[in-house]
């Protein structure tokens, strides 16, 4: 890893010195666009044709900015028992670090996204990545000082970066010529798994041997590239101010506002769903606050609909979420992410189970460190399935490869909850997730991205983006639910006490298959068509 950022360290020099040499309206900077309505209207495309001597670093520079914002997310989440002892906190309140990063995440991605699409993405992107640069940087401080509200408040701060995703899609269908775009779209969108699993994997060994102050200057030091990188490229052609109304010039630079009332709306449902989720297990999911602020996540989303169905220009165009493309699009990228973060929980919690004679019976009693090594064959593979995917998807379209990438994930995590008496079954079925996810994740983005004028690439991908986010959560709390659940007496150890039993793991893996098989049903309805001979795609749900 140190070994590619300094490559790409180097890479960035020499952009920033082509950019001084290159004025932004020189010829080599050609742009080719289309302009019908605000930013474009439908199929606006801004394209950067020529090179400036810097124009070939947007992909390397995007890659980063999805991986690092993707890693800060689940770095934290293997070294929590770490939190807990260092910090002597009991478990519900170290997960704040990763919940509080989680809504923070969820309210700044949609509104990122419509800012990307107003304003430009460039420039909201840096902001975003000053964010996670921010954070991180608080967060390593104030683990140093053992002080735990600093961490968590740079955990939101971090979470902010959150933005980062569809301004990312957004960039790449402006700057990236067509012929490249849909392994690009198919790249990024599988960063959001790859880096996930990647900061499980280094977790782990990095804070045992550096300490958890690490896991923060890690995420800092992707973050710093990322940004000089985004600050090396080209700002975005036509973009302008947000004015406070919409006004109704036939002019093709019709100016629209921001949906704050939306927006405000948006934040609420997200911060209150996300909270029911990630809390219901502390709180007791019958208990009078879970129920309340789940209540309150469906008033609030009622609310944002009604505005947004009347609003001038809305936060988001909800025709983007209605008929049988868009709604098969979010409802299986819903229930794909709970299947894999089902699974990325239920992996570490099993291998760390103390087991032999003196355990529970069960797991193989696996450190912190050694945990990242077991998850290392699915960010391997998730990270080489990408560019397979994106061949694949160009032959027999991005709805096929989803199926296939969901079909072996649900085979998998069945063989998975029938055979785990051996670690090789974890390192095997690790590699095979890895490949399932890197197929649906890279082809989710693709999906979305076809389904969309290009003016709306940052709200729609924003919306995908936190359904991941949502999925995600409530495939953690699932699978916990389910081991905790099963509750018994567990092993020698158990001495009378309540410990999970094998058979919650077993039932919690074949849980997370039905989910991977479901989201395999609902994208049946799917049919994408591949790139035809002029380089056009289109994905179509439902026709045929």
């Amino acid at each position: 890893m140190w070994i590619a950022l300094a490559a790409l360290s180097a890479m960035l020099v020499k952009a920033f010195r082509a950019r001084r040499r290159a004025p932004a309206d020189s010829p080599g900077d050609e742009t080719v666009a289309t302009a019908t309505g605000p930013l474009g209207g439908a199929g606006a495309r801004t394209e950067d044709v020529g090179d400036a001597g810097h124009g070939r670093y947007v992909v390397p520079v995007l890659l980063l900015c999805a991986l690092g914002v993707a890693l800060a997310q689940a770095v934290v989440v293997p070294a929590l028992p770490l939190f807990q002892r260092q910090l002597e906190l009991n478990p519900s309140v170290a997960a704040w670090l990763l919940t509080s990063f989680m809504l923070a995440s969820a309210v700044a991605t949609p509104i990122a996204g419509r800012l990307g699409d107003l304003i430009g993405y460039r420039r909201v992107l840096v902001v975003c990545l000053l964010c996670l640069a921010a954070g991180s940087a608080l967060a390593a401080v104030a683990d140093r000082g053992d002080w735990f509200a600093g961490m968590v408040a740079g955990r939101v701060v971090q979470g902010f970066s959150g933005g980062a995703f569809p301004l990312a899609f957004g960039l790449a269908r402006r700057r990236v010529p067509e012929r490249r775009l849909p392994g690009v779209i198919a790249s990024l969108s599988a960063m959001f798994g790859v880096g996930g699993a990647v900061g499980m994997a280094v977790a782990g060994p990095l804070a045992d041997a550096l300490g958890t102050a690490s896991l923060f200057l890690l995420t800092l030091a992707l973050a710093l590239p990322a940004l000089a990188g985004t600050l090396a490229l080209r700002p975005d052609p036509g973009r302008g101010s947000i004015r406070t109304r919409t006004t109704r010039s036939p002019a093709p630079t019709t100016r629209t506002t921001l949906d704050l009332p939306g927006a405000l709306l948006l934040a609420a449902t997200l911060v209150a769903l996300l909270l029911g989720i990630s809390q219901g297990r502390a709180w007791g999911w019958a208990a009078p606050l879970t129920i309340g602020v789940l209540c309150g996540a469906l008033v609030f989303g009622a609310g944002f609909v009604g505005t947004e169905l009347r609003a001038t220009a809305p936060l988001l165009d909800m025709r983007l979420l209605r008929g049988r493309q868009p709604a098969a699009i979010h409802a299986a990228t819903v229930i794909i992410s709970v299947a894999m973060f089902a699974a990325v929980t239920l992996i570490p919690q099993f291998v760390q189970t103390p087991g032999g004679d003196g355990g529970y019976g069960y797991g193989f009693g696996v450190s912190a460190a050694r945990t990242g090594l077991v998850i290392a064959p699915m960010a391997v593979c998730m990270l080489l399935a990408v560019p397979v995917s994106t061949r694949l998807a160009a032959r027999t379209g991005n709805a096929t490869t989803f199926r296939i990438g969901a079909g072996v994930a649900a085979v998998t995590l069945l063989s998975l909850g029938a055979v785990h008496d051996r670690l090789w079954d974890f390192l095997v079925a690790g590699a095979a997730l890895g490949t399932a996810y890197g197929f649906a994740f890279a082809s989710l983005g693709g999906l979305v991205v076809d389904a969309v004028p290009a003016e709306q690439t940052g709200a729609a991908t924003g919306v995908n983006t936190i359904l991941r986010t949502i999925g995600g959560a409530a495939g953690a709390q699932l699978a916990t639910a389910i081991v905790t659940g099963s509750g018994g007496t567990g092993g020698s150890m158990g001495g009378g006490s309540v410990v999970p039993v094998e058979s919650g793991y077993s039932t919690a893996f074949y849980a997370a298959a039905v989910a991977a098989a479901a989201a395999l049903l609902i994208s049946v309805g799917a049919r994408s068509e591949g790139r035809r001979g002029r380089g056009e795609r289109r994905a179509v749900i439902g026709e045929g």
